[in-house]
């Protein structure tokens, strides 16, 4: 049974930041594992996203140049640093995780759902 557990939301002022942690128990064997945001009456989307077996990553154009994602391969551990933040940014945050034959690109554009979502933390950000 796979598990994802994010951590590390909250409050903050903008122009603050935050750190995510999103540890991952059980075997994903993922080749990608992503952030994903959700605000009210919105569909949840992918804002940054990061290759297991490589180093690579990718940016919605929201995020680009703020947020930084990261991975611990020998923790199953991947994080969203969040620098910048706007009020735009507050909504809620879950990790990813996909299946272990596709790559990145199906999720950036939409091709194929996650296998594994966990469960969200929320992030506010005031003016």
């Amino acid at each position: 049974q796979v598990q994802l557990v994010s951590s590390g939301g909250g409050s903050v002022q903008a122009g603050g930041s935050l750190r995510l942690s999103c540890a991952a128990s059980g075997s994903t064997n993922s080749r990608c594992m992503a952030w994903l945001r959700q605000t009210p009456g919105k569909e949840r989307e992918g804002i940054a996203f990061i290759h297991t077996d490589r180093n690579s990553t990718y940016y919605d154009d929201s995020v680009k140049g703020r947020f930084t994602v990261s991975r611990d391969n020998a923790q199953n551990t991947v994080y969203l640093q969040m620098n910048s933040l706007k009020p735009e940014d507050t909504a809620i945050y879950s990790c990813a995780a996909g299946a272990n034959f596709y790559d990145c690109s199906w999720y950036i554009s939409r091709t194929t759902p996650f296998a594994y979502v966990g469960q969200g933390t929320q992030v506010i950000v005031s003016a």
